[in-house]
């Protein structure tokens, strides 16, 4: 599982997730990861 530390630093655009975590997270929204989740360089 995900603990809510990591929600909440995700939703504050201070922690990446790993790869793995960040296609789950697109799969429950049901939505491509691209989506969810933007680059930046």
């Amino acid at each position: 599982g995900v603990t809510r530390q990591t929600i909440n630093a995700l939703e504050a655009a201070k922690y990446s997730p790993s790869l793995e975590l960040a296609f789950k997270i697109a799969d429950a929204f049901d939505r491509p990861l691209e989506d969810v989740f933007k680059y930046k360089k």
